[in-house]
């Protein structure tokens, strides 16, 4: 009988990270995160550590009534690179109007948990730079 993989599916764990974001569970959002894990963004600047990373998303979540986030595209690039792409939509607290966003991250991790993230606002970027980064670690 065949062993079981105990590599985790990038699939199911980026499916289980976004359920928890739309749950708003930022407990279960930290324990995703690395002990000194990065979260980039052009828009965030660098937040290291996860209980830094729990506040990002807290501090998000809570200007928003509603929000959902989908994934999109997930792709496995090798050498524990991977590549997201998310769309995001929400309601601003106190409006009736939608905000869309839609973003792409490169992600470094090993076993379940993520050790790098860097969003991207430009999808083809964000795609290049997660295979640049794949090649690199090689």
């Amino acid at each position: 009988m065949p062993e079981e993989s105990t590599t985790p599916d990038p699939v199911e764990l980026a499916r289980r990270f976004f359920a928890a974001v739309n749950r708003r569970d930022v407990d279960a959002v930290e324990h995703f995160y690395a002990p000194d894990a990065v979260l980039r963004g052009a828009e965030i600047g660098t937040i290291v550590g996860p209980a830094a990373i729990r506040s990002f998303f807290e501090d998000m979540l809570s200007r928003y009534d509603e929000f959902h986030g989908e994934l999109e595209e997930i792709s496995a690039l090798g050498n524990g690179v991977g590549f997201l792409v998310t769309g995001c939509v929400a309601r601003p607290v106190g409006s009736d109007e939608e905000v869309q966003l839609r973003l792409a991250s490169v992600l470094v991790g090993t076993e379940s948990v993520i050790e790098q993230q860097t969003n991207y606002i430009d999808i083809d970027e964000g795609r290049a730079a997660a295979e640049r980064l794949a090649a690199e670690r090689e």
